[in-house]
């Protein structure tokens, strides 16, 4: 359950992230910790996310915050970044891992899942190396595209 300070919490941290290039992908109040815990989680909207990132928004955000009175005393700010995404979407996300073992989610030629290499991904299918076999699945069959880490 998310606590009610939230939604406050967001209106006031997420135009001093999109002033810094940065959007708020998670907010969490752990009030059950003393003192209380607010963790923040960014992403970049121009490159990968960098410490460097997470400073200046928990610099300027501090400020914000101690200035809108919210109900809390004391609490520690922690801003960081979500990590890589298991789960593949954009053309940077495909070029990026290209190379890697992925899982992909489609109904064709009689299976569900295709774990294989990421060859490539184009306008006819997503290309993987299964066992050193070539296979392109059609992109209109593909629901998911995961990185695979068993």
């Amino acid at each position: 359950m998310n606590h009610p300070l939230i939604p406050q919490i967001i209106e006031f941290a997420a135009p001093v992230a999109s002033q810094l290039g940065l959007e708020l992908v998670e907010v969490q109040l752990h009030t059950h910790q003393s003192p209380p815990l607010l963790r923040i989680s960014i992403r970049n909207l121009h490159q990968d996310t960098s410490l460097a990132d997470c400073e200046r928004l928990s610099r300027t955000l501090e400020l914000t915050l101690e200035g809108q009175g919210l109900p809390l005393d004391r609490y520690v700010l922690e801003v960081s970044s979500p990590g890589v995404s298991q789960l593949l979407t954009t053309d940077r996300d495909f070029t990026v891992f290209k190379g890697f073992v992925v899982k992909v989610t489609a109904p064709f030629m009689g299976e569900q899942e295709w774990i294989g290499q990421l060859l490539n991904r184009q306008a006819q299918g997503i290309t993987l190396s299964r066992k050193g076999r070539r296979i392109t699945i059609p992109e209109h069959l593909v629901s998911k595209v995961e990185l695979w880490t068993e």
